[in-house]
């Protein structure tokens, strides 16, 4: 295991200090799954686009193609 250094703000360090205690845990135990959720997080969808991840609900529901582009189609909304 890598073993790094960094420096923290002291109202930072209080709090870590404060949840490692509360939590029974180290504060580099902390560190790391914070660190690895915000990593996780970061990462790119594996599916790519907001499309590719929904692909297999595309198309389900009946209704025109282009509802969302036409402005026939709002004609009379909202009245």
């Amino acid at each position: 295991m890598a073993t790094i250094s960094l420096k923290l703000p002291d109202p930072l360090a209080l709090r870590l200090a404060e949840t490692a205690r509360s939590r029974r845990t180290s504060k580099s135990a902390i560190v790391r799954d914070a660190l690895d959720a915000y990593l996780s997080a970061s990462e790119p969808h594996p599916e790519g686009s907001a499309l590719a991840f929904a692909a297999d609900v595309k198309g389900v529901l009946a209704g025109p193609p282009d509802l969302s582009c036409n402005k026939e189609h709002m004609r009379g909304f909202g009245r």
